[in-house]
């Protein structure tokens, strides 16, 4: 079995709040936005800040603590849309900034709010069959580079910031007990950001501005997101892939301690536990001030309850982590 041993993260220091966005965009119903989205505030990356950064940033913290130590690593796995560079990967370059060994496996996966549960799921493979013995999944995006500033419907909603947790074998009955993922690629179209890879490549045409039914401003080189669209999607798949795994694994919802899903927004997960009927206290809600934080999200949400609390050593969680794809993940971990 495959334990999260440790997992530290880093936000931008700058800070956006919805007083700042009122001030700049008076025409927007922010009363409506927070009510829906239930963000009050978001960290920005400041320019030349990138989410490989912010990583090194959290490693530096684990390293602190003494938890992360660059000669005991044997993977790196980076997740993040928003990279340094298209080549090299960040995972080669987090590899260089750590003084990992050079018999290391280190690669990327281009994957947003599913991120973390597929991390995780590559890197207990990696420890199960024996070809490493500790990862690094490392986490991280900026979003904020791919959001037109006069797009309330994401501008709003995403923030910006970094986890990485070390995966190790258990110890102690700890660990992660079984992880499923799911896939709709035939649904990709629904968020996505539609320019700028060598499908459609940058162009006059693509920077040009367009205005939707609902007044958003944003390009084809920026984050294009039907949210209504992805929110029925998940409403209908994230509680069957709930339900799926715990009956795969014996178990039910009065099982599980702590749920903590991806923190999409406040009508997503109002949504996703009313149809599962969670009681709240068992449901993590942690992004009022920073925003969905994409693959760093559920890594984030969970290290602010543990340390809060409402999560703790040895009770059963579940994480999921759902979005661009459309994809998703459920992972069921003894914390």
């Amino acid at each position: 079995m495959t334990a999260i041993e440790a997992i530290a993260t880093a936000l931008p220091a700058s800070v956006l709040t919805n007083a700042q966005l009122r001030a700049e965009q008076p025409d927007w119903d922010f009363d409506r936005l927070e009510q829906r989205t239930g963000v009050v505030a978001r960290h920005i990356a400041a320019k030349g800040e990138t989410a490989l950064d912010l990583a090194l940033n959290a490693c530096w913290e684990l390293e602190t603590r003494d938890e992360l130590r660059a000669e005991k690593i044997d993977a790196l796995i980076f997740c993040t849309q928003s990279p340094d560079y298209i080549m090299p990967p960040n995972s080669c370059l987090m590899h260089a900034k750590l003084g990992l060994r050079a018999n290391v496996l280190a690669l990327d996966i281009n994957l947003a709010c599913s991120g973390y549960v597929y991390g995780l799921r590559l890197g207990a493979s990696l420890i199960e069959s024996g070809a490493a013995n500790r990862v690094l999944l490392a986490t991280a995006d900026t979003y904020s580079r791919y959001i037109h500033p006069r797009d309330r419907a994401t501008r709003c909603l995403f923030g910006d910031g970094a986890a990485v947790s070390i995966l190790a074998p258990s110890r102690d009955g700890r660990g992660i007990r079984d992880i499923r993922c799911g896939t709709s690629g035939r649904h990709h179209q629904q968020f996505m950001i539609p320019a700028g890879g060598m499908r459609r490549p940058r162009s006059c045409e693509t920077s040009r501005e367009t205005v939707d039914q609902s007044g958003n401003v944003r390009t084809a080189e920026h984050i294009v997101m039907d949210g209504l669209g992805v929110l029925s999607f998940f409403n209908k798949t994230v509680p069957a892939s709930v339900r799926e795994i715990l009956a795969a694994n014996h178990l039910t919802l009065r099982d599980v301690d702590v749920f903590v899903f991806h923190q999409a927004s406040k009508v997503a997960l109002d949504s996703i536990r009313t149809a599962l009927e969670i009681p709240a206290e068992k449901m993590v809600i942690e992004f009022a001030d920073t925003g969905n934080l994409v693959s760093a999200s559920i890594p984030v949400a969970l290290k602010r309850a543990l340390e809060k609390g409402s999560a703790r050593s040895g009770q059963l969680a579940l994480l999921c982590g759902f979005g661009v794809g459309l994809s998703w993940g459920c992972a069921i971990v003894r914390l």
